[in-house]
């Protein structure tokens, strides 16, 4: 292992397609879903459970993830994670029932985990401070360009051939993800197998929770992504059947939100070269915070032309490429010594609240608009008020980043 290896251009491209894997799996999978319920003799509400449940699978699998990381190494705990999505991927391409598919989605996003976890831990491993922030920045890019190619793909691969082909793409990305793994990563942790498990994780806790700059890092992240994450789950239903859009154009659509947290990204970037990391965190909060009050609105009326609701989704986008790097960065910044299990923390919880963000839409959803982006307008008020409330306190914990 060497902390001061290259930050090389390839080393973070791969780390970026990483984190993007899940997402794309995600987006991918949404053009799916109409004719899937179909295929399966099932329920629009019980198909838009393959976006909750995988959500679920990978909820429950960073912790494990992180926790192994930094007991057995970054590159074991990557290779294991991917094996595992391949493998549940194989199984979504042939699924017999829902019930089958909805078991292969959670195994996937199990297996997606590590993709979520271990990708920050190595940024921590290697970086701090603005850098981290920064390498996050370019991450999230990458991580945000792909997902936007993700439903313009599916869409044109189911109206081409049928629903599974969305199902077969994604795991043949996952072979191309696990060699790429093994040719271009290098390992980045120091291995520790001297003390025990329960201690390591419990220590592990114990630390993150020490810092109150994590915790509010750790909100900053969690609550802003479950708000989007809920309006992905339906958003086939809200374009196509609400606003009668063809299958076609869902991918294009979609992605005008994938563009604008490049954007945003994109600035993000250039701004933490000039200002605190502070200041660029509460511009992105305020955008999130501007665009939930419009969708806040919309749904208190409960109509609205696409444009402007879209345009509402849209800058709630853009102060997502903001928030989310910086404040994992503003997170892990205190523990790099158990990166992985703080990058694990952040992730887990990010995931249960994504996943239970994701049901209630399912279970709420009732060919309404309101319904459809309530819980993202609550989301990103709420995002808003954790900033402001803890600005001063930020300003101090990130005066030396």
């Amino acid at each position: 292992m060497d902390n001061r290896i290259a930050i090389k251009r390839r080393f973070i491209v791969i780390l970026g397609c990483l984190t993007g894997i899940t997402a794309l799996s995600i987006d991918m999978s949404l053009p799916s879903i109409p004719e899937m319920v179909l295929g399966l003799s099932s329920s629009l509400s019980r198909g838009q459970l393959i976006i909750g449940v995988f959500m679920a699978g990978i909820a429950i699998g960073q912790m494990p993830a992180g926790l192994l990381s930094d007991r057995v190494g970054r590159i074991p705990t990557l290779l294991c994670g991917i094996a595992i999505f391949i493998v549940a991927g194989v199984i979504t391409t042939i699924a017999p029932s829902m019930e089958i598919m909805l078991l292969a989605r959670f195994l996937q996003g199990l297996g997606g985990s590590v993709g979520v976890v271990v990708p920050r831990a190595i940024v921590r491993d290697i970086a701090s401070g603005k850098e981290a922030a920064s390498i996050l920045s370019t991450m999230v890019m990458i991580f945000t360009l792909i997902p936007m190619l993700g439903p313009i793909i599916g869409g044109y691969l189911v109206a081409e051939y049928n629903w599974r082909a969305p199902f077969i793409a994604i795991t043949i990305l996952g072979c191309i993800t696990l060699i790429s793994i093994n040719k271009g990563l290098y390992e980045t942790q120091h291995i520790e197998q001297k003390i025990n498990i329960r201690l390591q994780l419990s220590n592990g806790l114990k630390e993150f929770f020490r810092h109150k700059q994590s915790i509010i890092g750790m909100f900053l992240v969690v609550i802003p992504v479950m708000g989007y994450m809920s309006m992905i789950t339906a958003s086939s239903s809200l374009i196509i059947k609400i606003y009668n859009f063809p299958v076609s154009w869902f991918g294009l659509i979609f992605a005008l939100c994938g563009f604008m947290t490049l954007i945003g990204s994109a600035i993000n970037k250039r701004l933490l070269k000039i200002h605190a990391i502070t200041y660029v965190t509460g511009l992105g909060t305020i955008l999130i915070g501007i665009g939930a009050i419009f969708l806040m609105y919309i749904a208190w009326h409960n109509q609205a032309s696409f444009i402007a609701l879209w345009s509402s989704i849209c800058l709630y986008m853009l102060g997502t490429g903001f928030v989310i790097a910086n404040s994992t960065a503003i997170a892990l910044n205190p523990v790099q010594k158990m990166s992985g299990i703080a990058a694990s923390i952040i992730g887990t919880l990010q995931n249960i609240c994504v996943s239970i963000g994701a049901i209630i839409t399912s279970m709420i959803y009732n060919d309404s608009i309101r319904n459809t982006i309530i819980i993202m307008a609550i989301c990103g008020c709420i995002t808003l008020i954790i900033f402001l409330i803890n600005f001063q306190k930020l300003k101090y914990f990130t005066a030396d980043m």
